[in-house]
């Protein structure tokens, strides 16, 4: 367990907090480029600040403070200019920089323009990269916005997917080092709501955790494998300091304030060879909801399986009525390595991870149990057999909500239908789990989805 003071050092995220100003010096997906297609100016929380993001209509995006600092008007009803958002109350116009355009009446009667040389508002750099709107709220000079190599594979298609989660950052990123759960929350929870007599899956044999230069990887192994399993050999990457790496898909959480999260999860399904070669031409971004029509909590997709477990935490969960075990191993050194590196940045040092030459962000690898396959590819037959890329063949099982022109989208790119299947038991499955009933799919392979 942790002292409440250190609980507090972990989850909160404002300005002026030690953990919401170390966050500040990486740059985090904060929206989905598509989503300005068809608008311009959209209201955003993050780290506890009100902002407004918007695209001009040169095309450059900016991130300001929400109020206006003449009379407090909401930018949010702004309208865009060639350079800049333009405030609706008074005209008064703002650059992504922060600098004040124009002051139209002030203008007017001060031809000098003192007041507006003078007025400023608070202002963050964005950028956009594979699909999706990056935003760095850090000290100056920014890092590099990491290229990985994920983010340039050819012959795929890539969705960038949103949801809102009213529950602190940590307890979502804690996941990200928390192996154990896969048995329990995406395979036998799942199983068991629609078969009270389900077998339970392998169990876990034992983990281990590495620490390398840009997080952690963790490996595991379950009774019904070797140790030749990729999940063994090569492990899963919690990516510092806010995101999850799984090989053919990232998931970052990005603190909105103490009490909420932004989830994003951008994956990236390759096409069968049959289907090369194929190009993306826009990466589609959505938000998928939490509760069915009926108000229930969406269970049936790996990630709002876990979006569940993290929300039934509580909003900030108090670690000082924990109850530890050797599967939180890597909970412990998660939590260890932030105190440290807290205790690091504010003697002046750098924070882990960061990449600052831009030689070499290029084509950055991270380790991957699917590598050669996102790369080389394979044909529909084997691509559909893989224990790792078959499941997104078949259908989206990330995240429920899917919109349907996304997915007509999908099927047009690998050339067949997805099933549309309403609930998922993947990763571990055993051999005779598999069920003729279209309303749902099943994987039998020992490392199905993560």
């Amino acid at each position: 367990m942790l002292s409440a003071e250190k609980n507090q050092l972990l989850t909160q995220v404002g300005p002026g907090t030690p953990m919401g100003e170390y966050l500040r010096r990486y740059w985090h997906p904060v929206a989905g480029a598509s989503e300005f297609d068809d608008k311009a100016v959209r209201p955003i929380r993050l780290f506890g600040e009100d902002l407004v993001l918007f695209k001009s209509l040169s095309g450059q995006y900016g991130l300001i403070q929400r109020r206006c600092p003449h009379r407090n008007a909401d930018l949010a009803f702004g309208f865009v200019e060639q350079d800049g958002l333009r405030c609706a109350y008074h005209g008064w116009e703002f650059g992504s920089n922060g600098a004040c355009l124009h002051q139209p009446f002030e203008e007017i009667v001060d031809a000098d323009a003192r007041l507006r040389k003078k007025t400023t508002v608070k202002a963050y750099e964005v950028r956009e990269k594979a699909g999706m709107l990056w935003a760095y709220m850090g000290p100056a000079p920014a890092p590099e916005l990491p290229d990985w190599e994920l983010f340039n594979f050819r012959n795929g298609f890539a969705q960038a997917v949103f949801a809102e989660l009213p529950c602190n950052w940590f307890q979502c990123q804690e996941n990200s080092i928390d192996p154990i759960h896969f048995e329990w929350t995406h395979n036998n929870w799942t199983a068991r709501q629609h078969d009270s007599h389900a077998e339970y899956v392998p169990t876990h044999l034992k983990t281990q955790y590495e620490e390398f230069e840009h997080g952690f990887v963790y490996k595991r192994l379950r009774a019904s494998e070797t140790e030749q399993n990729p999940m063994w050999t090569v492990g899963r990457v919690t990516l510092w300091p806010n995101a999850f790496y799984l090989g053919h898909h990232f998931e970052w959480r990005v603190p909105i304030d103490d009490e909420n999260t932004l989830s994003v999860l951008w994956v990236f399904s390759r096409v069968p060879r049959e289907q090369e070669p194929y190009v993306q031409q826009r990466i589609p971004s959505w938000y998928g909801p939490l509760y069915d029509e009926n108000g229930a909590w969406i269970t049936s997709h790996v990630a709002n399986q876990d979006f569940a477990a993290w929300v039934g935490q509580g909003r900030i969960t108090d670690r000082t009525k924990e109850t530890l075990g050797a599967s939180d191993r890597g909970i412990v050194m998660l939590r260890k390595r932030f105190f440290d590196e807290l205790d690091a940045v504010a003697a002046g040092a750098e924070p882990k991870g960061l990449i600052r030459d831009p030689a070499a962000n290029h084509d950055v690898p991270l380790p991957s149990a699917c590598r050669d396959e996102m790369i080389d590819g394979l044909p529909r037959a084997e691509l559909d057999r893989h224990p790792l890329l078959g499941p997104y063949l078949r259908d989206f099982i990330g995240q429920a909500g899917q919109p349907e022109q996304v997915r007509a989208d999908y099927e047009q790119a690998i050339g067949q239908k997805t099933q549309r299947a309403k609930f998922f038991i993947v990763h571990g499955a055993s051999a005779n789990a598999a069920t003729n009933d279209p309303a749902r799919v099943e994987s039998t392979d020992q490392s199905a989805s993560r």
